[in-house]
């Protein structure tokens, strides 16, 4: 039997194998991990950074999927009505400023929250709308979003924002040049590295700073559950500890930045929230350690690197 085979022509199509090379290659290209941007030391001479942030979703994980369960919704109250209050306390105990990453109806529900945190020294820095998911959302959905968003947290705090950690880290082929447009100083949605970088869009430098997340260096793969799915996750607080401390260690040997993403409703928990004092602990008890919010981390790095 012959078997036919399609010529590359006939071949082409909307199927991802199917598409020709000019397309995934633009597709891969449009945004990019650049120059390394971490400097050669870090403020003060210090030996590692640490940039402590806390996504504060509150209600808006709920809001977002168009749900109005009252359980749900007081699943993120929690983050407010404690966690949010648990975490000022222990940052104030270890004299840390930390960056706070809030959607814009957080910010419109419990606008004294952010206020306090900015009078602290915290940094407010825009994590959409509703906690929308970016890569569903039509361009200039997106775009009116996260320009809105700005405004409010302005508005609220009296600071403008200068950061973005986009929902869920979803990082569609637009948001780039949305937040050029605005003239952010940084984005923390990305994970092509452990320290930071500059982005690359489309092949040039655009001058904005990279902050990198990672799935392992955040609270909720580890404790989130729902309890309608196959999600049910058993991490002990000892465990999650153990991995932290050992990426901070990482960062240690390698003079690197250690950033680590939480959620108020998730470590603000009594047994998480020791975890997490455990792990504040460890590195405070290790000289040269520059505690920065990410707006200060991504300045020094623009600066130094």
């Amino acid at each position: 039997m012959t078997v036919q085979r399609k010529t590359s022509e006939e071949g082409q199509g909307d199927l991802p194998w199917q598409w020709q090379e000019t397309k995934w290659r633009a597709i891969v290209n449009k945004v990019r991990a650049g120059r390394s941007l971490r400097p050669k030391t870090w403020k003060n001479g210090a030996q590692v950074c640490v940039a402590l942030s806390f996504d504060s979703d509150h209600e808006t994980g709920t809001l977002r999927d168009g749900e109005d369960s009252p359980g749900k919704l007081s699943q993120g109250q929690y983050g407010s009505r404690v966690g949010v209050p648990r975490i000022r306390r222990l940052l104030d105990r270890y004299d840390i400023r930390a960056s706070f990453f809030v959607p814009a109806v957080v910010a419109k529900l419990y606008p004294e929250e952010q206020r306090a945190l900015v009078a602290e020294g915290h940094e407010v820095g825009i994590h959409g709308w509703i906690h929308e998911r970016n890569s569903i959302l039509p361009p200039a959905a997106e775009r009116d979003l996260q320009m809105r968003s700005a405004d409010v947290l302005a508005q609220v705090t009296g600071k403008r924002p200068v950061g973005i950690r986009t929902p869920s880290w979803d990082f569609s082929q637009h948001t780039l040049a949305i937040s050029r447009e605005m003239g952010l100083l940084y984005d923390s949605s990305l994970m092509a590295d452990d320290e930071p970088y500059e982005i690359v869009e489309d092949g040039k430098p655009t001058g904005m700073v990279e902050l990198p997340v990672e799935w392992i260096k955040d609270d909720a793969v580890y404790f989130n559950m729902n309890r309608f799915s196959g999600l049910r996750p058993h991490t002990p607080p000892s465990a999650v500890l153990e991995i932290f401390t050992a990426e901070f260690e990482g960062a240690l040997a390698e003079k690197g930045l250690f950033l680590l993403t939480m959620h108020p409703h998730i470590i603000g928990h009594r047994s998480r929230i020791q975890l997490l004092e455990s792990l504040i602990r460890h590195m405070r008890a290790v000289p040269g350690v520059w505690f920065a919010t990410h707006a200060e981390v991504a300045q020094y790095c623009r600066d130094n690197g």
